[in-house]
Formats: structure tokens, sequence, C-alpha cells
């Protein structure tokens, strides 16, 4: 029984070799010839990113704790309901506005909403609106609470269509452990509009998905007052 050959052939190798032999001295070729070029792109890329860590170790970061501290005695005036100071300062600590002003959302997005909570506590909706809608949070809860706060100017500035538009939003932003409030709200306001099929359907959401909140509690006689309401 003859042996099977194994390998490549003489021949084969040879090609291989110079197969490789060939690509090495184009790449070598390649380097030589962009050689500075491929330095100075390096050398760029190192400098960039020194810029970068230096403007955030030594500018941002400082900047930021500065806006932090600015902050933290409007939040507790925010805190105690004093919202014109909260949003104005009082003389010696600047007031949310201020500090949007000078740092804009450095000491991070919730600046606008507590902007927006202090004018719409204060009456001024349009203002309230315009820092509400900048508000972009990851948080749930606190989100589905600024488009709430949005529908409660929207209603402030007697704009029902767009209040209602907004509590819905807020509603159904997530199933959030508020949104029974905020269908509620949505449902008195379409009730109001005489917009009792509309209405019908907030009240029944609740009911059907949210019957161990406080609003899930008595919904049953909005509900019924409604159904008197449009038999009539």
């Amino acid at each position: 029984m003859s042996k099977k050959k194994s390998g490549a052939k003489p021949q084969q190798k040879h090609e291989d070799k110079a197969t490789v032999a060939q690509a090495i001295s184009k790449s070598e070729e390649f380097l030589n010839k962009y050689k500075k070029h491929i330095i100075y792109a390096v050398a760029g890329i190192i400098v960039l990113l020194g810029l970068v860590f230096g403007y955030t170790k030594l500018i941002r970061e400082p900047r930021r704790n500065e806006a932090l501290a600015q902050m933290f005695p409007a939040e507790q005036y925010f805190r105690s309901d004093s919202f014109h100071l909260a949003l104005n300062g009082d003389g010696n600590v600047l007031g949310f506005k201020d500090i949007i002003a000078q740092y804009k959302s450095l000491p991070g997005q919730v600046v606008y909403f507590y902007a927006g909570v202090c004018e719409l506590r204060l009456g001024n909706y349009q203002q309230a609106i315009d820092y509400l809608n900048k508000y972009k949070s990851g948080d749930d809860i606190i989100q589905a609470r600024a488009w709430c706060n949005i529908g409660d100017a929207y209603a402030g500035l007697d704009n029902p269509d767009n209040a209602i538009t907004w509590y819905k939003k807020a509603a159904g932003y997530r199933d959030n452990a508020y949104a029974a409030m905020y269908y509620k709200k949505a449902g008195i306001l379409m009730e109001e509009k005489g917009n009792y099929n509309g209405a019908l359907e907030m009240y029944t959401i609740i009911k059907d998905k949210y019957p161990q909140t406080i609003e899930g509690y008595d919904i049953d006689k909005y509900i019924s007052r409604l159904e008197i309401l449009m038999q009539q």
C-alpha cells in the first residue's frame, strides 16, 4: 500500500512565500511614503485627547461642582415651598433662573424641572412650559411628572386640548406610579368640555388598571355620574 503524501508542493510553498514577501514590501513602502502623515495624525489624536481630558478635569468638573454648590440653597427653598426665592434667589444666593443663565444644564437637567415647577406655582404658565420642555430625564416618574406639569400649565392658560394631550402623554409613559392621577386629570377636563365618551374612557382605564390607587377607590362615582349625564 502506498503512503499518501501530505503537505504543499515545493513550488506552491515558494509562491506563498513570495506573496507574503510582496505584501510586506508593499506595507513597508506605504509606511515609508506616509510615515509623516501617520505620525502627525497620531500626534493630533493624542493632543486632542489631552485637551478633552484637561477640559473635563480642569474646567468642566470644577465648574459643575460650583454649579451644584450654588443650587443647594435654591433646592432648600424649593423643598420649603418658597418658590419665588427658589426661582429668583434672595440676594445672597442664586435662584434656579440665575443658575440656568450662568451654567445652563451643567448641574443636571433637574434644574429645568425645578425652574419649571417654580414658574408653574407662581402662575407664570408659559415660562413653566418653556423650562419643562427642556427637561429630559431617564427617571420615569420625574419625566412623567414634568409632562403632567406642562399639562397643568396649559390648563392654567385655558388651553384644555393641549393640557389633555400632555396628561395622556404623562399617563402613558412606561406605566408609571402616578398614571391614574394623570388619567383622572385628563378625564375631568374632557368632561368639562362635554367629551363624555373620552372622559369615560379615562375613568375606565383607572378602574381596570389602577383599582388600588387613591383615584381608583372612588372612580366608580365618576363613572356613574358620567353615565347619567350621557343618558340625558
